[in-house]
């Protein structure tokens, strides 16, 4: 029942970025808000999404050497590397948000590797995630966010924090955006599992690479 709970919980939260349709509109006090298809609406905080400067982080990322198995899209030019003792996955049909599913040997965490062929500017595709978010997870908030090298390629990472049925779910995941399309890794778990397995999880998402065309 967890391991259900956190899959529906993750692809409502981090899902396609068509999956919801938006429509932009403002308020009588000129604020910002994202009109829902079904009928739900939330603010554009700009303030967040926008004007707020990202630090980069200097150091080089690297995939580990026990990450020895890939797993390759179908739908752009990036893969996963994977250490195939630590993590099983399963390939999603063509509905689903997500192409790819990832579960840790003991279900702990789990992953998703969600590709779209339209390259979306990085800064669209973070709103669009964090608006997603809200959409399911009101008090959805950023702890922590910044770009990085991982594997040649410059990602944003993002952790975000919100509460789905009771449960305080942490998601961790590299966003990518390139003439290959739009690529999202995100890891995720409860929030007190997060504390003792960020380091796996970052492990996981370091095997992140761009395939040769």
């Amino acid at each position: 029942m967890i391991k259900r709970n956190f899959f529906i919980a993750s692809m409502l939260l981090i899902s396609s970025l068509y999956s919801y349709s938006q429509i932009k509109a403002l308020t009588e006090t000129g604020d910002e808000v994202i009109l829902y298809e079904d009928g739900k609406w939330s603010y554009i905080d700009n303030g967040l999404n926008n004007l707020e400067v990202i630090s980069t982080n200097k150091k080089k990322y690297k995939k580990e050497a026990s990450s020895s198995f890939i797993v390759k899209s179908n739908k752009v030019n990036v893969g996963v590397w994977i250490n195939p003792k630590e993590w099983k996955f399963e390939k999603e049909d063509s509905e689903a948000a997500a192409e790819y599913t990832f579960t840790s040997n003991d279900e702990g965490i789990y992953g998703m590797l969600i590709t779209e062929k339209i390259e979306i500017p990085i800064q669209n595709l973070r709103q669009a995630a964090i608006n997603n978010a809200k959409s399911v997870a009101p008090d959805t908030k950023v702890i922590n966010q910044e770009y990085r090298t991982v594997n040649d390629n410059e990602v944003l990472m993002m952790q975000l924090i919100g509460t789905i049925q009771g449960v305080k779910f942490v998601y961790y995941g590299y966003y990518f955006t390139s003439s290959y399309g739009t690529v999202q890794l995100v890891t995720y778990t409860s929030e007190n599992l997060f504390k003792t397995r960020e380091g796996e999880m970052e492990m996981f998402l370091n095997g992140l690479v761009g395939l040769s065309k």
